[in-house]
């Protein structure tokens, strides 16, 4: 099996980048290699930068594992899923996203639960399209889309899969940067070399404090959404 998650460090800052590629899902494997490159981070102490590919942050959760109808893999990813977004929300380090271009589904998840997010002008999109193929927004992805996308996007990113542009990306929340593609690794770098200046312990009980009510919702939606994911495979 080839690896989908690479892992560097270079002047205290921990590079993460995804790629598979193709569209970059959130698959188990991905996840899970995912999850051991925070360890190193978490490890190393570093301010982490999390990368997609070229034109392409992630196109979500892996729907081939929705069609196998291996409902026991489909829980498994679902629950990763879910518990990433939880993590890095809590995450004692600085997160910053290189969104190299689309973010859909849970690739906006996974986008919107880290610290600061630099974007690729040109076509770029972001979207929660779960309703447009038939599914219903998890209560874990609600919970994160309510922490950062403004109110009035809220129901058009929810309720209606509206593919946002860059320009309302930034305006609803998404994204807090956007830089030409060419330079969204340098910028989210020169990010990081900032951030290293603080005191990353403070930054640490700031984003907890901040956070913790939130934090708590979330652990609530992914129990509910475990429980939910549960019966329907009776």
């Amino acid at each position: 099996m080839s690896e989908l998650v690479t892992y560097t460090f270079e002047n205290n800052i921990s590079l993460i980048t995804l790629d598979d590629g193709k569209a970059n899902v959130f698959s188990v494997q991905m996840l899970t290699e995912l999850n051991s490159a925070l360890d190193q981070a978490e490890q190393a102490g570093s301010v982490v930068i999390l990368a997609g590919r070229e034109s392409m942050f992630s196109g979500g959760f892996d729907l081939s594992v929705f069609k196998s109808g291996d409902n026991e893999k489909i829980l498994e990813m679902l629950s990763l899923g879910a518990e990433l977004s939880h993590r890095m929300l809590s995450f004692p380090l600085p997160i910053i996203t290189a969104c190299t271009g689309h973010a859909v589904a849970m690739g906006t998840f996974v986008l919107l639960s880290t610290d600061y997010r630099i974007g690729a002008k040109g076509n770029s999109k972001f979207a929660a399209n779960e309703v447009s193929i038939g599914l219903t927004v998890p209560h874990f992805a609600i919970e994160v889309v309510k922490q950062r996308i403004i109110n009035k996007h809220r129901s058009k990113a929810v309720g209606l899969a509206h593919f946002f542009d860059v320009d309302e990306a930034l305006e609803a929340g998404f994204l807090d940067q956007a830089v030409e593609a060419d330079q969204v690794l340098t910028a989210a770098t020169l990010k990081a070399e900032e951030i290293l200046k603080l005191d990353l312990d403070a930054h640490k009980a700031s984003k907890l404090r901040l956070r913790g009510p939130m934090l708590s919702s979330l652990r609530e939606a992914i129990n509910m959404d475990i429980e939910a994911w549960k019966e329907r495979q009776l």
